[in-house]
């Protein structure tokens, strides 16, 4: 197979939209650390488990309104502008484009229920899949139009619920918000145990989230912000072909604004002293402000590739872009041995601040790792094994000239 009949050569990669992958890619792990070191309640609830005073809360608050579902939410709507980008170039070579995607994505959600299954529950390629199959239908509509759509699809389920939050008896969710010490205590012990007494976990909490979690909540979330994506790449505001002074304004009015929403958030649940009849209203702060706040930083890293595009960061980071498959599921294999029992055992042990060491380090080896790996191969392993999945047909790894 030539290149012409194979996917996206690294030369012709818009080097913006690969360094902005990267940045939400290592940034993700900055909340996805909580959920492989601590009780899943944590991430909903703080206060459910460890130390929440002094720097540990400041390591919370830092994370929660610079991170959390932040870097998650610029992730997908970077999946949004990959389905046009996708689509878009096997068209122009005259490709079978229904046979390709319906492979690229059943592929993607086949790797995705292995990584669930067998690694991680916190999984997000299985729903990335089932979503892209829906919003792929959908890329030919205007701009302004997927936009639309895709704020109506993330409206849905903050708007279910407010109304749960409203009509809910709070002891019903009570249970949830603050588990009970003894099954906090059993999940602590089921992870520091060995990998087949973690599946009595991860294999019921997995198909909750694929199921339930899925149709209730993650689906419309993740198909609206992967629309709004598809509107971002056909405004080329995620290839960075817009004006200096518009990437201004987004960071200007992401940052004000969605710090102010979520600082609200922050406020009001404090004053509500993390009572259980606050939750449902309170996440919806972040769940919003977030979008305000991934507006600013694509604003930032976009001006920043615009000042410095063969800067060492910029390269760095779209190294980190250009593998952000393998770097997904390289952070759970070296945060599950590091915190599961088949590995170091941590689970439950290390305080947030301490955490945030971890993240750095995971950060350093990934990007190390990414640019080493980069010279001497055109993809990184997993992207090469989708794309021959989805090609049926084995692509070219090593660079030119490489060994």
């Amino acid at each position: 197979m030539s290149d012409e009949d194979g996917p996206t050569d690294p030369s012709d990669r818009i080097v913006a939209l690969d360094a902005l992958r990267g940045f939400a890619l290592l940034g993700i792990l900055i909340i996805n650390i909580r959920i492989f070191a601590m009780p899943e309640a944590t991430l909903a609830n703080p206060t459910a488990y460890g130390d929440f005073t002094g720097s540990n809360y400041w390591a919370w608050f830092v994370g929660h309104v610079l991170a959390e579902q932040k870097f998650i939410t610029l992730f997908t709507i970077l999946f949004g502008g990959g389905v046009v980008l996708f689509t878009r170039n096997a068209a122009q070579r005259g490709d079978p484009v229904t046979q390709l995607y319906t492979r690229r994505f059943g592929w993607l959600v086949a790797i995705g229920l292995a990584h669930a299954y067998l690694l991680w529950y916190g999984d997000i390629l299985v729903a990335y899949g089932l979503c892209a199959f829906g919003v792929v239908l959908l890329r030919d509509l205007p701009a302004r139009t997927l936009a639309v759509a895709g704020v109506g699809l993330v409206a849905i389920p903050s708007l279910t619920e407010i109304v749960s939050g409203l009509t809910m008896d709070p002891a019903a969710i009570a249970t949830t918000w603050q588990p009970p010490e003894s099954a906090l205590r059993a999940e602590i012990e089921t992870y520091r145990g060995g990998w087949v007494e973690q599946l009595g976990h991860r294999v019921p909490t997995s198909l909750e989230r694929q199921s339930v979690g899925f149709l209730g909540y993650t689906a419309w979330r993740v198909a609206g912000a992967m629309l709004f994506g598809m509107a971002l790449f056909k405004w080329g505001i995620l290839t960075n072909e817009r004006s200096s002074r518009l990437y201004r304004r987004l960071i200007a009015v992401g940052a004000v604004g969605g710090l102010a929403v979520i600082l609200a958030g922050v406020w009001y649940i404090e004053a509500n002293d993390w009572a259980p009849g606050a939750a449902l209203f309170w996440r919806q702060f972040n769940y919003w402000g977030s979008f305000l706040l991934a507006g600013a930083y694509l604003g930032a890293v976009m001006l920043y590739c615009r000042w410095r595009p063969a800067g060492i960061e910029t390269r760095a980071l779209a190294a980190v872009g250009r593998t952000a498959f393998t770097n997904y599921l390289l952070q759970t294999v070296l945060a599950t041995l590091i915190f599961y029992g088949h590995g170091l055992g941590l689970f439950g042990q290390l305080s947030r601040v301490e955490l945030l060491g971890v993240v750095a380090a995971i950060w350093a080896i990934q990007i190390f790792l990414s640019v080493l790996w980069l010279r001497y191969f055109r993809f990184g392993p997993i992207e090469w094994l989708w794309r021959t999945l989805t090609y049926r047909s084995q692509q070219p790894l090593r660079r030119d000239g490489a060994g």
